[in-house]
């Protein structure tokens, strides 16, 4: 399931759900903006955003994300929130 979401991230429709499910505030404006300023529509964005932190996670990042999924109801959906937590929430670019 997880490697579908991850795979299906560019889907507008599919971010935009997953904007939703998220309960981030703000996130959809935040997205948008800081997709504009690297001039890429914000499904791209995003799918660019995870698809890189998977790439160039290190081991303590990913037993992190392990154990942020085993712990919750819907893993793909913890692990994405994580994910954009760590990466672009933390570092105020979104």
């Amino acid at each position: 399931m997880f490697g579908a979401l991850i795979a299906s991230l560019d889907n507008p429709e599919v971010m935009t759900a997953l904007i939703g499910m998220l309960g981030m505030e703000g996130l959809d404006e935040r997205l948008e903006k800081a997709a504009a300023a690297e001039a890429m529509n914000p499904p791209d964005y995003l799918a660019t955003v995870v698809r890189s932190f998977l790439e160039m996670a290190s081991d303590d990042d990913f037993v992190q994300l392990v154990g942020v999924m085993n712990r919750a109801e819907d893993p793909g959906l913890a692990a994405v929130r994580s994910i954009l937590r760590k990466t672009v929430l933390e570092q105020g670019t979104l």
